[in-house]
Order: structure tokens, then C-alpha cells, then sequence
């Protein structure tokens, strides 16, 4: 195949079009003028070091050449002199049309042969073992066979073994406050050299020994190797079936737009809360039933909801506000308990451990109350240089971990009588608002970082050690952790790439991407898991609330599926039989009430 006989724009004063014919020489180029011949061959020359003519490009447009595997550079050409006499003779240039590329020792053949990119990338900063991966949309067949065909065709073509080799490179934690390392081969290293594509010999006694084997190559039937058969017909797990639609809408009007609130909470008798402007509004999953809660904004006033959290078990609510306050709603009876005082700005962010409320504020104090008690107040402590985002109790060790807009990440023990954070973690560059602990593993948190930052860490509280990172290329906006499978769920906003507004699920700890999400066309705040761990819905300033069925069922000893008694209800309909449901009774007011903007009822089945 002559494929080097191309036309190439030769750049002067009239940009004309100039047809060179490189594959082969024709007898019509022996009546060209002179002057058409040494222009001619002053572009062209004769490369000592392959079988084939080089054209005078630049290094940048040879990488775009599909037809250049060694994606080398290749020197220019060498100009002719120009003073040479128009009668002197030539030598006659023969050009044949075989290409054989080169390659050498240590050649990343992956690299190389790689014509078609995954995708963009955003370059990561700093040291190399900083893994940067720009969310995309991907398919777990599609990658799984793109992996599947590029270890057959290496395999086939240089007759190396046929291994399956994941997309991601497989980062474990380490015991270290650096990000984990994938070793580099230094230049000196030695390395063993790449098969070559021809090789002729005579057959050895030891290759004529094996011609006794039934699977040797000679006997098949058919030109696969059999190591590569093999490694088709071996059984596979199958991958799991994840549907990247929503399963359900829900319009969301007044749904503010703000990366420091927090307005969406789901409670463990499967009941959604969603803070609208001043109004809090619960969704029950088991009828679908929509009931207006509270009115935060007294006559008079412009106060607004800014924060929601459910305790760990019951039907207890906070709702924390614009004006720094903080209510306590028994939302099975419909009743307001208590409101308590203590900060002087907005309440961003809550969270429960056991009975004791942390609430986090612009003022950038952090308060601790037990509503237990008749008098509240336990502690406060002002650590954080700027407004407190984010707060995560995790309640098997009785850590808390703080976010805040000074770019700083602080781990606290749960003494009330500490007023200093146990360890101070300041490598995030942005407002950290996303926070989620491991379900699986005592003292892992995962943290994200804002626009400025876009990565997600892992951090060992336990000793304090930074286990590994990864850059997103967009803001990080939440994080949760699957209840059922080592897996998380990270929602994501603002991105200078074309992709944003995804959902985006990992596989821990090698953080292969399973699924991007998308739908959204605001930055998705807001994130929440059903009570079985199998549902998320996700929240946004486009005003809508989408769920999505991201997590497998939880495995049970006797086969797979959610346990018998499970809480919660699933999404679809279908009543489970427990004793923490929340059925329409245990609603305040049926299924309406209040004017006003209010969370629509209907669903729009995806």
C-alpha cells in the first residue's frame, strides 16, 4: 500500500498548493525544469536511518500523523545550495513505499500504538504519582472490551502473554502524608527488550520439542494463539447493570443555587427533607406524599432555610437558618421542640453524633449541643480563619472533621473539653464543603476540594496520613460513601473542560471511574442516599431533584439482596415490612398544605 504518496501545502508568498509524489518516482520528473527539480528535492531527503523518505515537519504535526506509529520527530531536511549550477547533473532519487517503523529498547508500546486518545486530561500539579482523571462519560462494557482488544492485538502482534490490565493504575494506601507512588523507571534502569516484529532463525531443539504439545500453533485451526483463546473463553464477572438515566424527577422551585448550603437530607425512616427558600418540605418514598413542614420566615422578617440534617435514628429534623438559629422538629407529630441560639451569622452545615447536634456557621465557630438537655450549650471553638462548609461526625471513633472556605480540613476528638483540632490538614487549595467517612474502614475520610482545587484526598485520621488523591478537573461539591460496596459517589460542578455537572461513581481504593451521571445543567450541590444504600438523589440550582439507582444490594450470607429487615422503602413502591417505616399517617397535614412555592408532586418516569 503506497500510502506516503501524499499532497502536502507548501507555505509562500502565493499559499498555492504544491503536489509532491513521495511513494514513487515517475518519468515525467526526469522533463521537469531544473528549477522545479531543486525546489522539489530541497524538500525532500533521504532518511540513513529507515527505508523511507521524510517530509520537513515540525515535531507537533508529526504526533497528529496517523500514519507515523513512532510518533518520533524526524530532522528536517537539509536545503540544497542555492548558487548550484542549473546544468550540473542530479543524482536520480529512487523513493520505494515500504515503511517499517522503528522501534527501540524500552519503546512504551501502549503509548505508542495508542492512535485514538481516551479523552482530555487536565495536567496535574505537582509531583508525577498525582493522579488526574477529568470525568467523563464512560461504559464499563465499552472499556472493558476496548481493554480486552488492546491485550489481544499486543499479544498477537509482539507474542507476548495476554494479560488483562485495568484502565486505572491500582493506587493501595500507604502509611505516608505523601500521595501514593507509582515507581518510574529511571533512564539507567535496565529493562528487557522488546521482541522484535521479525525475527529469522532457525528453529531451536527446544522449539522443535514443544511441536509433541496438542495446542501447539502449528496444529490450529485457526490463527488466534491459543494463549489468546484462552484468555476469551475464560469466564468474566459480569459487570454490573447501571442504568445512566434517572429514574425519577422531581421539580424542586426555589432550590438555591449556593455550594455552602446544604439543603437535602434523607432520614432513616426514608423520609426526603429539601429546603426551599424559607420552607422545608418532606417527600415520603414509600407514598410519594409531599407535606409543607415549616415556614422559617416569620411575619416580618427575610430569614431562609440554609441547612438540613436528620439524626442518625428517628424522625428528629434541625433545620438550621439564615439568621443563626437552629430548630428541632419532631416531624412524626408534626411539632416544633426547640430552637437554640449561639451563632451570629447562616448555618451552612450540620451533623448529628448520637444526640449531640454540630453546627458550623460564617461566623467560623463550630458549636456543640446535646438536645437532650435543658441547657444545650456544650462547647464552641473558633479554629477556622473563614465560614465553616463542612462538618462529618463518624461515629465508630468519634471523630469530627471540619471544612472550611480557609482551605483548611481539621480533625477533631469527641471531648467536649478540646478546644484544639487533633491533626490540621491544609493541602486542599480551595473551600472544602465535600466529606464523607468510610463505612468499611475505621478512620478513612475522603474530602473534596472547590473550584480551585478539584481533587478528592483519602486521609488516614488515625495516624494522620494523606493516603492518596485524585484530580477530578472539576469542583467537587459532595461525597458519599456506599453503604453496601466499597464504592463512592462524588457530585461535581464548575470545570474549564466541556464536561460538567456530572455524578461521577469510584471504585475504591483504585478509583476507577464506574459511571459518569449527567443531566443536571447546574452545579450538582446536593447529595443524598436512601436508608438500604441503593438509591441516591441528587439536587441542583436547576431546580430539580433527580434519583438514581447507583449501588448494587447489600449481600446477605443467604444470597444476594437487602436484608429482611432493612429500613426504609424502596423508591419503586414497594412496601418493606419494618418497624422505623413512616407511613402517610405520620405525616403533619396529608399531603399538601401552605401556599408558596412547594415541591411539586409529580415524577417524571426516565
Amino acid at each position: 500500500m503506497n500510502f506516503l504518496n501524499t499532497s502536502n501545502a507548501i507555505a509562500g508568498p502565493s499559499h498555492q498548493r504544491a503536489s509532491t509524489s513521495i511513494g514513487f518516482s515517475s518519468s515525467a520528473a526526469l522533463n521537469e525544469s531544473p528549477k522545479t527539480r531543486q525546489r522539489q528535492n530541497s524538500l525532500l531527503e533521504t532518511n540513513p536511518n529507515h527505508n523511507c523518505s521524510a517530509l520537513d515537519r515540525s515535531p507537533t504535526h508529526l504526533l497528529d500523523d496517523p500514519f507515523n506509529p513512532t510518533r518520533f520527530p524526524i530532522k528536517p531536511a537539509r536545503a540544497r545550495p542555492a548558487n548550484r549550477s542549473p546544468s550540473s547533473p542530479s543524482k536520480k532519487r529512487h523513493y520505494g513505499d515500504r515503511f517499517i517503523p522503528t522501534r527501540g529498547d524500552g519503546l512504551d508500546l501502549s503509548t505508542t500504538f495508542q492512535l485514538m486518545p481516551d479523552g482530555p486530561s487536565t495536567p496535574t500539579r505537582g509531583s508525577g504519582s498525582k493522579k488526574t482523571v477529568v470525568a467523563a462519560v464512560t461504559d464499563l462494557e465499552k472499556d472493558e472490551a476496548r481493554r480486552t482488544f488492546t491485550n489481544l492485538l499486543k499479544a498477537e502482534t509482539f507474542g507476548s502473554e495476554p494479560t488483562d490490565m485495568p484502565t486505572f493504575i491500582n493506587h493501595s494506601p500507604s502509611h505516608s502524608r505523601h500521595a501514593s507512588t507509582v515507581p518510574n523507571s529511571s533512564p539507567g534502569t535496565p529493562r528487557k527488550s522488546t521482541p522484535k516484529l521479525f525475527n529469522y532463525s532457525s528453529p531451536t531443539r527446544k522449539e522443535s520439542s514443544n511441536l509433541d504439545s496438542p495446542t501447539h500453533q502449528r496444529y490450529s485451526t485457526t490463527p488466534i494463539k491459543h494463549e489468546s483463546q484462552r484468555l476469551l473463553l475464560s469466564p468474566r464477572k459480569p459487570t454490573r447493570s447501571l442504568s445512566k438515566v434517572p429514574f425519577k424527577v422531581l421539580d424542586a422551585p426555589d432550590l438555591a443555587d449556593d455550594y455552602y448550603l446544604n439543603l437535602v437530607d434523607w432520614s432513616s425512616t426514608n423520609v426526603l427533607a429539601v429546603g426551599l427558600g424559607s420552607q422545608v418540605y418532606l417527600w415520603s418514598a414509600a407514598t410519594s406524599a409531599v407535606t409543607r413542614l415549616v415556614d422559617v420566615a416569620v411575619p416580618g422578617s427575610t430569614d431562609h432555610t440554609t441547612s438540613l440534617s436528620w439524626i442518625g435514628k428517628g424522625n428528629i429534623l434541625a433545620i438550621g437558618t439564615d439568621s443563626g438559629k437552629v430548630h428541632i422538629w419532631d416531624t412524626q407529630v408534626g411539632k416544633r421542640v426547640r430552637t437554640m441560639e449561639g451563632h451570629e451569622s447562616r448555618i451552612g452545615c450540620m451533623d448529628w453524633n448520637d444526640y449531640i447536634l454540630t453546627s458550623g456557621s460564617r461566623d467560623r465557630s463550630i458549636v456543640h449541643r446535646d438536645v437532650r438537655a435543658a441547657d444545650h450549650w456544650l462547647s464552641r471553638v473558633n479554629v477556622h480563619k473563614q465560614e465553616v462548609c463542612g462538618l462529618k461526625w463518624n461515629t465508630s471513633t468519634n471523630q469530627l472533621a471540619s471544612g472550611g472556605n480557609d482551605n483548611r480540613l481539621l480533625i477533631w476528638e469527641s471531648k467536649a473539653s478540646n478546644s484544639m483540632p487533633l491533626f490540621r490538614f491544609n493541602e486542599h487549595t480551595a473551600a472544602i464543603k465535600a466529606l464523607a467517612w468510610s463505612p468499611h474502614q475505621n478512620g478513612l475520610l475522603a474530602s473534596g476540594g472547590g473550584s480551585a482545587d478539584k481533587r478528592i484526598r483519602f486521609w488516614n485520621t488515625i495516624n494522620g496520613n494523606l493516603l492518596n488523591e485524585i484530580d477530578t478537573g472539576s469542583q467537587v461539591c459532595s461525597l458519599k460513601w456506599s453503604k453496601n460496596s466499597n464504592e463512592l459517589v462524588s457530585t461535581h460542578g464548575f470545570s474549564p473542560g466541556p464536561i460538567q455537572n456530572q455524578v461521577c461513581l469510584w471504585k475504591y481504593p483504585s478509583m476507577q471511574q464506574i459511571a459518569t451521571l449527567s443531566g443536571h445543567t447546574y452545579r450538582v450541590l446536593y447529595l443524598a442516599m436512601s436508608p438500604d444504600g441503593e438509591t441516591i438523589v441528587t439536587g441542583a440550582g436547576d431546580e430539580t431533584l433527580r434519583f438514581w439507582r447507583a449501588f448494587p444490594k447489600k449481600r446477605t450470607p443467604g444470597g444476594s439482596g437487602s436484608s429482611a429487615n432493612g429500613v426504609g422503602i424502596s423508591l419503586t413502591g414497594s412496601p418493606i415490612l419494618n418497624s422505623n417505616g413512616l407511613g402517610p399517617s405520620a405525616l403533619p397535614g396529608g399531603t399538601g398544605g401552605g401556599s408558596g412555592s412547594m415541591l411539586n408532586l409529580f415524577a417524571q418516569m426516565r
